[in-house]
């Protein structure tokens, strides 16, 4: 009996070490609305956590230090009915990054076109092939889109069943009213996000992924210089795909998330001098709008 509950009492730990895929900090917000009872906002807010953070998304084993960081902001801007809504998505997904307290941003997107319908303390149901609800579609999408550029950055194209997961959610909400959903409709949408990610002929989006992150940050802390070069590598793929599609939306994606770290590690002193000059004019030529921030790799400020 004694050998039993000792077996019972590690089994019980061993099930509770494991946990849901998401760690997704959830904050909705209504800063332009007044006049009207915001009580829902706070509900919402509670609903879309657990449904991000409960559910489970992959068969894969996750530890609880393991789930992977994001962030959901939702912004109303109008309430259009007691139960319809419109308003904005902000979503950012980051990685660690091997042996460091660092985070590596892989998305920075706001989704301006979100209109929803939600009823107060009525729960969100999703099941997959099916369009249930914009609210409940465009969360599994983005779960999806998460978990796909997440495993990419550890394996190469590890993420695709997750990407092939939003792309059945784009194609069940084809007939929706919302917008969003549609080529049509915009060139940077959710279709065309998912698209993007899954046409062959962008491969170096994915390609870029597994090399900066897993061949190049994640070596840096015990061998510099060699994770270094694999980062400056990974930019030659995206400068291929921006001379064969240069307002392709997620490279546009990748450098609005990436930009930042472009510029920490190439300020860094160690850097040859001949590898800053050629990776700032590389840069600036794939995200010329940006062309001052990466001048100041060279000029220290």
């Amino acid at each position: 009996m004694k050998k039993f509950l000792i077996l019972l009492a590690v089994f019980l730990i061993s099930v509770r070490s494991f946990s849901q895929e998401l760690n997704c900090q959830v904050s909705v917000t209504a800063p332009q609305l007044t006049g009207t009872d915001k009580r829902v906002f706070e509900t919402l807010q509670t609903v879309i956590y657990e449904f991000m953070n409960n559910r489970k998304w992959t068969s894969a084993n996750f530890r609880t230090e393991e789930r992977i960081e994001c962030t959901i902001l939702l912004t109303i801007t109008d309430r259009m009915s007691t139960d319809d809504f419109k308003g904005t998505l902000n979503l950012v997904l980051r990685r660690p990054v091997y042996n460091s307290a660092y985070n590596s941003v892989l998305l920075n997107w706001i989704d301006k076109d979100f209109q929803f319908h939600y009823v107060e303390f009525q729960p969100l149901d999703f099941a997959e092939g099916t369009y249930t609800s914009n609210l409940t579609s465009t969360l599994a999408f983005y779960s999806n889109i998460f978990l796909g550029l997440y495993f990419d950055s550890f394996s190469q194209n590890g993420g695709s069943q997750f990407f092939d997961k939003a792309q059945s959610i784009v194609n069940a909400a084809q007939n929706a009213q919302e917008t969003g959903w549609k080529g049509y409709e915009s060139q940077k949408n959710r279709f065309w996000l998912v698209e993007n990610y899954l046409n062959p002929s962008n491969s170096e989006l994915r390609d870029f992924s597994y090399r900066f992150h897993r061949l190049g940050l994640d070596q840096m802390y015990e061998k510099v210089d060699q994770g270094r070069n694999e980062v400056t590598e990974s930019l030659d793929l995206l400068k291929a795909l921006y001379n064969e599609k240069p307002g392709l939306f997620a490279l546009q994606l990748i450098l609005d998330a990436k930009r930042d770290e472009f510029v920490n590690i190439y300020s860094d002193q160690r850097v040859p001098p001949m590898e800053k000059t050629n990776v700032v004019n590389t840069l600036k030529e794939i995200d010329p709008a940006n062309g001052s921030k990466y001048q100041t790799i060279l000029s220290g400020k």
